[in-house]
């Protein structure tokens, strides 16, 4: 175990510094100039010029890139170019925001996707499993513009039950939207691959020995098939929680919900490297954080993958 914690260690002291200069040079030559918007487009040329020189944005990329690199390690994370505000606050504000939507879809989403998928796998082939399975694969093929507008017309346009945005201002029936379009993505996805899992657990010897000798349903799940089936959702599992967490771009934008989804899109577009520098390195930290989760939890689900790292 302590040896995929070191080598997980070891893979993020090396791809974050990567990620950064990759994402630095790409963004030097995205088209557009960060001095004309701040300034706009009725500014002469001299003030755009001095504008640059005020930002270092005249000093060669390497340059920048080292004096960027030196002060993120000491803490100081820059200065936002358009919004004026310090990056370290800007963006761990809304990395917050997004914590708390991701982790509240993904706190409803392991109970119901695993739920789900059991009741699917212990109904194989009846129309509750063919219920389960069909339409969990059409909320996963539906893009979550498409299962947001849906909401926001139903729920909010049509039965007025809900706030159309998820600003502050709403609380938290703000966030009901956002989080249930996030489950339409996620939950089909998660449920077949629980669901999959159970019906080969099922097949197994040992299963049926302990059907034979009158184990209950309840007690066949506990202490034989759920343990058994989860090897291969919690792969699911973790590719989702990278999903509500930095990839909400399209559900914030739908619902005026300031995470760091956002925050990279606005960053890119208008240029501000400093931003979009310390939020691509955040989010990309996270990511690698919950790779070694995964692992930390297959080798406490699975002994056998736990003396496989140790070999």
């Amino acid at each position: 175990m302590h040896r995929v914690v070191l080598r997980r260690l070891a893979a993020l002291a090396i791809t974050l510094p990567l990620t950064a200069a990759v994402v630095f040079f790409l963004t030097s030559v995205l088209p557009g100039d960060v001095a004309r918007r701040i300034l706009g487009r009725e500014a002469t040329q001299e003030a755009v010029d001095a504008k640059n020189a005020a930002l270092g944005l005249d000093r060669p990329l390497w340059q920048q890139f080292g004096d960027w690199a030196g002060g993120f390690l000491r803490g100081d994370w820059g200065t936002s170019f358009t919004k004026g505000e310090p990056v370290r606050g800007l963006v761990l504000a809304h990395l917050g925001r997004s914590l708390v939507l991701g982790g509240a879809a993904f706190l409803i989403l392991v109970p119901l996707s695993v739920g789900l998928g059991l009741l699917a796998g212990f109904r194989q082939g009846t129309r509750t499993d063919r219920v389960i399975s069909v339409g969990g694969l059409i909320g996963t093929a539906t893009p979550e513009f498409v299962s947001g507008v849906v909401l926001l017309i139903v729920f909010t346009v049509q039965l007025h039950w809900l706030p159309v945005s998820a600003r502050p201002e709403h609380g938290p029936a703000g966030l009901v939207l956002p989080i249930a379009c996030l489950l339409i993505a996620t939950t089909g996805y998660v449920s077949r691959m629980v669901r999959s899992s159970v019906v080969t657990t099922l097949e197994q010897p040992y299963v049926r020995t302990a059907r034979l000798k009158g184990l209950t349903t309840n007690e066949l799940v506990r202490r034989h098939v759920l343990r058994n089936s989860l090897l291969v959702p919690i792969t699911a599992l973790g590719v989702q929680l990278r999903y509500v967490v930095g990839g909400l771009v399209t559900v914030e934008l739908l619902f005026n919900y300031g995470g760091i989804g956002s925050l990279l899109l606005e960053a890119a577009r208008d240029k501000d490297v400093p931003t979009l520098q310390a939020a691509t390195l955040v989010a990309g930290a996270f990511i690698m954080v919950t790779f070694l989760i995964t692992d930390l939890l297959y080798m406490w689900i699975d002994p056998r993958v736990r003396i496989g790292q140790q070999r």
